[in-house]
């Protein structure tokens, strides 16, 4: 699954570059995104992020493609990998500048780790959705 985002003046740091908590932000929404889609009705939170790579700065007005894709599925978690390409305004290519996984587990209505289903098909052929 592919999410764009802008860069606005809002997301900048005090040198004028993507603040990195703007960025994380950002990858936890859309990687819940894709997780509330492969399994729809469950209650996923975000367990953990993995290794966090920041390759390259970002400037404003930068459109970014946040790439996703389901990494592993446990028994009552999953992990999403997530890279994050960057296309400066007016640029033709666009260069990698984060990358990151993360887990989201199933709970219960207690707050309990509960399994997830087994019969979830692959939503990975969606790469262009946005």
């Amino acid at each position: 699954m592919n999410q764009y985002t802008l860069v606005r003046p809002e997301h900048l740091n005090h040198f004028g570059h993507l603040f990195g908590g703007q960025m994380l932000k950002w990858v936890d929404e859309y990687a819940a995104l894709a997780a509330m889609r492969d399994y729809p009705a469950c209650w996923l939170v975000t367990k953990a992020m993995d290794q966090v790579v920041f390759s390259s700065g970002v400037d404003c007005g930068a459109m970014l493609r946040f790439q996703i894709r389901r990494e592993r599925v446990g028994t009552t978690s999953v992990t999403y990998r997530v890279d994050v390409f960057g296309k400066e305004m007016n640029a033709t290519d666009e260069h990698h500048v984060f990358e990151t996984s993360i887990t989201f587990v199933r709970l219960d209505d207690d707050g309990i780790k509960y399994p997830l289903p087994t019969d979830v098909q692959s939503r990975d052929s969606d790469e262009d959705d946005g």
